[in-house]
């Protein structure tokens, strides 16, 4: 994710530290973008409101019907003894309870944001590509990066994030960190399932922060 002067409108907020975040879904239409286009643009249709019989996130949140995110979190725990521990939250985006009466996620055009990554072989680009369109978004949040750090002895940087589906499935998470349209570094992490109220869930708990992230 990239940060920006401003973020869209749409904004949801959960009251936590680094919670703010926008989410928005892809879409391939004419560029560059035109106000008040009245004509019907081939290849593009615009998001519908999923059926009444879809559960209402579908649409508006992040996943798609066969995987959702469900939490991510970036943190810095610090315990010196054990009498000390503090737990310091970067980011954190969480799902709410959304209802058919939500709004559904606005769709912008991907190539606004190509020059961003890797155009090589594996870039956002080519995975676009090949599909399926609607299980790309582009997340725009705060981090708080307001610490008070003067000894890392004790202090572990990791990521946890969860996601749900209805199949059984083994799934691939790639993290890529990207700085001026280069790839820097990439972490691959394979997760299971495992059933858990009708659905089955995959938690990737305290995976450590590489060290280019640690030092950003």
């Amino acid at each position: 994710a990239f940060p920006g002067a401003g973020l869209w409108q749409g904004m949801i907020s959960t009251g936590q530290p680094g919670s703010s975040q926008d989410i928005k879904p892809f879409t391939q239409q004419p560029y560059p973008l035109q106000p008040a286009v009245t004509t019907a643009i081939s290849s593009y249709e615009p998001a519908a409101a999923p059926a009444p019989t879809a559960p209402a996130w579908q649409g508006r949140s992040i996943g798609t019907s066969k995987l959702r995110l469900v939490e991510f979190s970036a943190f810095l725990e610090q315990q010196r003894d054990p009498d000390s521990y503090n737990k310091h939250l970067f980011v954190h985006i969480g799902q709410t309870n959304h209802s058919y009466s939500d709004a559904l996620l606005e769709s912008v055009d991907i190539r606004q944001i190509y020059d961003k990554f890797p155009e090589k072989k594996g870039g956002l680009k080519e995975l676009h590509g090949k599909g399926p369109q609607n299980s790309f978004f582009l997340i725009k949040f705060w981090a708080d990066l307001n610490r008070n750090i003067q000894d890392d002895a004790g202090s572990f940087y990791g990521v946890t994030s969860q996601y749900e589906s209805s199949e059984n499935m083994t799934i691939t998470c790639s993290t890529k960190v990207c700085s001026f349209g280069k790839q820097v570094v990439e972490k691959v992490e394979t997760e299971y399932a495992r059933f858990e109220n009708g659905r089955f869930v995959y938690r990737i708990s305290r995976s450590p922060m590489c060290e280019y992230m640690i030092n950003f």
